[in-house]
């Protein structure tokens, strides 16, 4: 007893219980209501995402899984939410290359929350390649016209996205880096204003999801070019990638939604959520719906995706900095 007295000795004793009680934590959770925090409105890419999500882990991982949207701040007004909840696995966040891996060099010294400090990451749970789509007027119908006509055109040439700094933005700066063009780009607040400025030519081209793009390239409003995965997606096999036109052979850059807990949040707790996801996305009902929204499922482990953020900021960094992007 003596010796638990000391401070130092109670400090141990007091880590000792928390790693002991890991495990235990993990056979009890979740021990209520899991809330799932998507940092943008509802109805978007990562809210339906994290609907069809929910709706399985009810099963996977076992007790109620509710979906809250906490919007604002490009994502980062629900980020941190999360960042400030209990590290216990029962308050995640979908999230989104923009604030969890974009917006630290577009935003800088501004965020209120480290993403690689502040959270856990959980598992990767789709890729979400943008598709890239021009105006019907506009004299072209694939990558390597549009790349001539922007050629001989420099600087007349516009594409929309909705946002600066997001990737739909670093899809449209790739583009004109190894393209070697010079396009404006236009920033809108949602991808229904820029399809239709560009269904209207008022705009030529725009990246968006292809979700969002889907009803307009079927009405035929709009022809679509390439997706920006660097091979072509599952769920439009008949649209190429940027990358198999030869110039473009080194262009991917896709958005992506991943699963995030608070740091702190116990070992055992994140491999427990990793494998109910896991599982989850294995399911080909879920899979398929997922799909049909835009998206490619794709878990991988806690480490798998710690690594995938990591080198997914290598380019997102080299991109805002060459572009010298910064928010406003």
């Amino acid at each position: 007893m003596k010796l638990l007295s000391h401070p130092l000795a109670r400090a141990l004793g007091l880590a000792l219980g928390i790693a002991a009680l890991s495990p235990a934590q993990a056979q009890d959770y979740p021990s209520r209501n899991v809330t799932i925090v998507v940092p943008f409105g509802a109805g978007g890419g990562v809210d339906i995402t994290a609907r069809l999500l929910a709706e399985k882990l009810r099963t996977t991982l076992g007790g109620t899984v509710i979906v809250e949207n906490k919007a604002g701040g490009s994502g980062m007004i629900g980020a941190q939410a999360v960042t400030k909840a209990a590290p216990d696995g029962h308050t995640l966040l979908l999230g989104s290359a923009g604030e969890t891996a974009i917006n630290p060099f577009v935003y800088k010294g501004r965020m209120q929350y480290d993403p690689t400090k502040d959270l856990v990451p959980v598992t990767l749970v789709v890729r979400v390649p943008n598709v890239l789509v021009v105006a019907n007027k506009l004299p072209v119908k694939n990558t390597e016209e549009l790349i001539a006509h922007a050629k001989k055109n420099p600087g007349k040439l516009s594409y929309s996205t909705s946002g600066v700094g997001n990737p739909q933005h670093l899809n449209g700066e790739l583009l004109e880096e190894l393209g070697g063009v010079f396009m404006v780009h236009i920033p809108y607040r949602g991808a229904a204003a820029q399809l239709v400025d560009v269904t209207s030519g008022l705009v030529d081209m725009t990246f968006v999801s292809y979700t969002a793009a889907k009803s307009f390239i079927q009405a035929g409003k709009v022809k679509p070019i390439a997706v920006t995965s660097p091979t072509r997606a599952s769920f439009a096999p008949e649209l190429p990638a940027l990358a198999e036109h030869k110039p473009l052979a080194k262009y991917a850059l896709e958005n992506w939604f991943g699963l995030f807990a608070p740091a702190g949040t116990p070992d055992a707790v994140v491999q427990k959520l990793n494998a109910a996801v896991t599982a989850a996305l294995k399911d080909p009902e879920l899979a398929k719906k997922l799909r049909e929204q835009g998206g490619e499922p794709a878990p991988m482990s806690p480490q798998q995706f710690k690594d995938f953020i990591k080198k997914e900021s290598v380019q997102f960094e080299r991109i805002v900095t060459s572009a010298k992007i910064t928010a406003e």
